[in-house]
């Protein structure tokens, strides 16, 4: 039973609700998935946030959000738990629309101090009143974005909170005994109750002032003697600790004392990933996105086959004992796209850059204009992060970089945040760029090999998250194969829609209209001439995308027709549109998107005036 009034309860009534918080999520993802390590590791911060302040009017701004679900708990969606991540339910990350609690959406890394300054400078400059909070998670650090947004944020003289979780990542290092006893010290409540009551008596009068500006530097030329300076203070934050993240009331009073501070404050909590749920404590990586699993052991219950990324890991390493010239980097997920092997393989040759998409595309134009092929490995939605490095330091010196897109199209129970929608049209933006499209695993196996072998120029290889489907053969790597013949209509997709638009022409069959099926296997260069050919013979061309309606392969078709003078082709685009997609499974937001195989053979008897 969740208290009503978190700022009312007792310390032993805070402690007991941190043990529920945890059984109930540990019980919940165990049957829905998601993120367990990340949020079981700040269940004491996030209750001591909630014992301090109104979350309703204060504005709690989370990094990345993996961490939110004891947040969501004691915001009144316990009863939705079991929905956390299907369609139609919760979503695994922060969500405005579902909650006044949740001040902004969060999915991406790195952001959260740059966007709660944002909510406080709005708050002074509309003369409100109310408390902002940013929780940022030490693997964020290594975003640069996070050191731009605390570096403005430090000389705002903004009355803000960043709490750093820290559960693994040296941030600072304090040498000695003398130094840990006096950073234990200065946050003892008697210390920071002399230090509140100190503040307000010397800041009546100008005398008092210069007295309270004479001693804080004397403190300080003490405490930098004696201390190392923490570089948060270098930054103008008040800075507390570093202090253990899982005393729940321990956090409360020093939350209680950064309130009522009116300048900017870092708490720095020590905590341990997967706290309290021994599985996720022994393998935190493990349990950071997890599916279903046993209570008991966190064994899965469904045991995870070959991949797409796990295709792409065997394959680079084959690749890297046949050339020395061969170098992989990825964004903090070498476990995600299937580079864990690669890393142990070739730890020389193995660069995992932390959140710092950029900085990861920056670094490997330097090591393509120096003879090494660097082969990047980043989710599509990530890669987003570094399209001026696409630009500006890759293509216009027409570097080999090897881009290997993961997550391209729905990524599912990640929702809007994470679908892999928006690199086909950012990256048929780039000037030299090539694109090739893997409808199984044998292609991807081949394209990647022709990319670092036979390509000079910037290239991307894009695949899905997940396995294969019915589609496993080889077609080819540049233009374009016809992979079922027939004569009413033409149907062409790339990568993993060629099943569904293979399933949609045995659909049309069976109402009597006969489907080619065209697959592309690169989409840029297109090859308009053969899909022209193709569609000329059938008069009819839907073009199937699992992508943004945007910049996809179909308006690309539609304007090169229009450029060569092909007037007798019916052209019908099946994308998902200008909207975001929520979270659920792909094959349910397929069907929801109306991209399966079904919902093409309908939109195609419609138009052709047969449904």
């Amino acid at each position: 039973m969740i208290p009503e009034r978190l700022n009312e309860i007792t310390d032993l009534q805070a402690r007991m609700l941190c043990d529920q918080l945890r059984e109930r999520i540990v019980d919940s993802v165990s049957r829905t998935g998601g993120h367990l390590a990340s949020s079981l590791g700040v269940v004491e911060a996030i209750v001591a946030i909630h014992r301090v302040f109104d979350l309703e009017t204060d504005r709690l701004v989370f990094d990345v959000g993996h961490q939110c679900y004891a947040h969501k708990i004691l915001t009144q969606r316990g009863g939705q738990m079991e929905s956390l991540r299907k369609l139609g339910g919760l979503s695994g990350f922060p969500k405005p629309r579902e909650h006044r609690a949740d001040a902004f959406i969060a999915g991406h890394a790195s952001n959260a101090v740059s966007v709660a300054l944002g909510m406080a400078r709005a708050r002074t400059q509309n003369r409100e009143d109310y408390c902002v909070l940013a929780m940022l998670g030490d693997g964020a650090m290594t975003g640069g974005l996070a050191y731009e947004g605390l570096s403005d944020a430090g000389q705002s003289g903004e009355q803000l909170v960043v709490v750093l979780n820290d559960n693994g990542m040296s941030i600072t290092k304090n040498v000695g005994g003398i130094a840990q006893h006096l950073a234990q010290q200065r946050l003892k409540p008697q210390y920071l109750q002399f230090k509140k009551v100190y503040r307000r008596v010397t800041g009546y009068t100008a005398a008092g002032r210069g007295v309270y500006r004479f001693t804080h530097k004397a403190k300080q030329a003490v405490k930098n003697a004696v201390l190392h300076c923490s570089m948060f203070e270098d930054m103008g934050f008040t800075y507390l600790g570093p202090v253990d993240g899982h005393d729940v009331n321990y956090l409360t009073r020093l939350l209680r004392y950064a309130k009522e501070l009116n300048c900017p404050v870092l708490l720095h909590i020590k905590t341990v990933k997967g706290k309290g749920y021994p599985p996720a404590e022994r393998e935190p990586d493990r349990f950071h996105g997890i599916g279903p699993f046993e209570k008991e052991d966190g064994t899965l219950l469904r045991a995870g086959g070959e991949s797409f990324s796990s295709a792409f890991g065997d394959t680079i390493c084959q690749l890297a004992r046949e050339r020395e010239d061969i170098a992989a980097i990825t964004a903090a997920m070498p476990d995600g796209t299937g580079l864990v092997r690669f890393a142990k393989e070739f730890p020389s040759r193995f660069f995992d850059v932390g959140i710092a998409e950029g900085h990861a595309i920056a670094m490997a134009a330097g090591m393509a204009k120096q003879r090494v092929i660097p082969v990047a490995a980043i989710y599509s939605t990530f890669l987003q992060r570094s399209y001026d490095m696409l630009i500006h330091d890759v293509a216009i010196q027409n570097l080999h970089v090897v881009l290997c897109v993961d997550r391209a199209g729905l990524a599912g129970e990640d929702g809007e945040t994470h679908h892999g929608v928006f690199d086909l049209a950012y990256l048929s933006s780039v000037p030299g760029m090539r694109i090739y499209c893997p409808a199984s695993f044998e292609e991807l196996r081949a394209m990647l090999r022709y990319a670092v072998e036979k390509v000079r120029g910037p290239v991307a290889v894009r695949y899905p998250k997940g396995g294969e489907g019915e589609f496993r053969a080889l077609c080819g790597i540049e233009g374009a194969s016809v992979i079922r013949p027939g004569y009413d209509v033409t149907i062409t997709a790339y990568g993993t829609m060629v099943n569904e638009a293979l399933a949609a022409a045995r659909l049309l069959e069976e109402r009597g209209c006969s489907a080619q099926v065209l697959k592309l296997n690169s989409i840029a260069p297109l090859d308009v001439d053969a899909v022209a050919m193709c569609a000329k013979k059938t008069g009819w061309l839907v073009v199937a995308e699992e992508c943004m309606d945007a910049g996809c392969v179909g308006r690309n078709l539609a304007a090169e027709f229009a450029l060569k003078g092909v007037r007798s082709v019916n052209l019908v685009l099946v994308n998902l549109g200008d909207r975001f997609i929520q979270q659920g499974t792909v094959a349910e937001l397929r069907q929801l998107c109306g991209i399966d195989g079904a919902s093409i053979c309908r939109r195609t008897l419609e138009v052709m005036g047969r449904g």
